[in-house]
């Protein structure tokens, strides 16, 4: 059953997204965890608590997260399940579609290849600010372009195979689980001081179910693009992330490019490594590359499932 939800999840989402006018009547399932970690962070994540406490609770956070979200999904797919037979796993599916982000994240990269080709720099900036945390008012058109593929590359695993490979592997409470404790991460999961000891557990438990959807990722994004294997070897573990390296140096090797580099967070520049040994000097052609591959990564991932449903 899980490889026909999936399939049909896939398709729901490659086919129509999350609808804006749908988003604005009820929102996104996320939204609601983040509301959650939020409602814990203020009330827990207090200077007067010591480092290890903060700890011990910042782990609450992320068990209370999966014993909610986990328990819910299951409840609910076990009832939709018992209580429609046959198509109860259609229901499923459109439960577990909202999860996926293939249409949601092309439509956000691609405007930023568009602003560029115009040669509006401005409204460039304005378009990766939406997809990227890094500061973006002083990039150039190379800085931009290359934001953009790197967050096609990363945003790849996290909103794709990650979720893909949780739904096949555990159904309904195992892909709601990880988006919950994802948003934890990108919410918490940081390193300054603020958030390094409440932060730590959401940050760990991203760590541990991304490892192998990353992975999975990078040789993705390598067949894809028919290349980019000795700079997947060689530098995803460059990256400061066990993780996201992995999907950013396959896309940096299957398009010729150096991506990462010097980045500018809160005013602050972060001398992170380059990534790949081609072009530093990205542009919107680029940008239209990077989507080309990122298709075709996505094709992929159909056909996998396909496969797995017939043969199933």
């Amino acid at each position: 059953m899980a490889e026909h939800v999936a399939l049909v999840a896939l398709m729901l989402d490659a086919t129509i997204g999350w609808p804006g006018a749908l988003y604005r009547r009820i929102g996104h399932p996320v939204g609601g965890f983040a509301r959650l970690i939020h409602t814990c962070e203020t009330s827990w994540n207090r200077a007067r608590y010591g480092f290890e406490t903060r700890r011990l609770l910042g782990i609450a956070t992320v068990l209370l997260l999966v014993v909610a979200v986990g328990g819910g999904a299951w409840l609910v797919q076990h009832l939709l399940l018992a209580s429609l037979g046959t198509y109860g796993w259609l229901a499923v599916a459109a439960l577990a579609w909202p999860a996926l982000a293939q249409r949601s994240l092309f439509d956000h990269v691609r405007p930023v290849a568009t602003a560029l080709s115009a040669g509006d720099l401005l409204a460039a900036r304005n378009a990766v600010a939406k997809i990227v945390g890094r500061d973006t008012a002083a990039l150039d058109e190379a800085g931009v372009a290359r934001a953009a593929i790197e967050s096609l590359a990363e945003s790849f695993c996290d909103g794709v195979v990650a979720p893909l490979f949780w739904l096949l592997l555990a159904g309904l409470p195992g892909v709601w689980i990880y988006k919950a404790v994802n948003t934890a991460d990108s919410m918490i999961g940081h390193r300054e001081e603020r958030w390094r000891a409440f932060g730590w557990a959401a940050a760990r438990s991203d760590d541990v179910l991304n490892w192998v959807p990353a992975r999975l990722s990078g040789i993705l994004l390598c067949i894809a693009g028919a290349g980019g294997w000795r700079i997947l070897w060689r530098d995803a573990r460059a990256h400061a992330s066990p993780n996201a390296g992995w999907p950013e140096a396959a896309m940096a090797g299957a398009l010729g490019l150096r991506l990462a580099g010097p980045i500018a967070y809160d005013g602050a520049m972060h001398a992170k490594p380059w990534i790949g040994d081609g072009r530093a000097d990205a542009n919107a052609a680029d940008i239209r590359r990077a989507l080309r591959v990122y298709l075709h990564a996505c094709l992929l991932l159909w056909l996998i499932a396909g496969g797995v449903a017939w043969a199933l």
